[in-house]
């Protein structure tokens, strides 16, 4: 499949109990975007889509903490992301 020339993509990671907030660790666009989300898919890492909150992200250093006026913003996502590992994990239970 061709990239999206104006496809974006940010990664984060959040370490509890070591880091203060979660640090960008992967960012691109077009091909790297796509590269990125390849990985996620393999990896079966849930994808979550905010366009707001990528153009918010994308402009940070890779493995700077996301600023303070993000943090409501990505733990909608921590939310959701917790959710959705709750629900597979009780479809595998069945």
């Amino acid at each position: 499949m061709p990239p999206l020339l104006n496809q974006k993509a940010v990664a984060l990671a959040y370490e509890q109990n070591k880091q203060r907030a979660p640090k960008v660790i992967a960012k691109g666009e077009g091909f790297l975007a796509q590269r990125i989300i390849e990985k996620a898919k393999e990896y079966e890492i849930p994808l979550f889509q905010s366009k707001a909150l990528v153009d918010s992200l994308i402009n940070l250093e890779l493995d700077e903490e996301i600023p303070p006026t993000l943090y409501k913003a990505v733990v909608e996502v921590f939310i959701w992301l917790y959710k959705t590992e709750n629900k597979a994990q009780m479809s595998n239970k069945k």
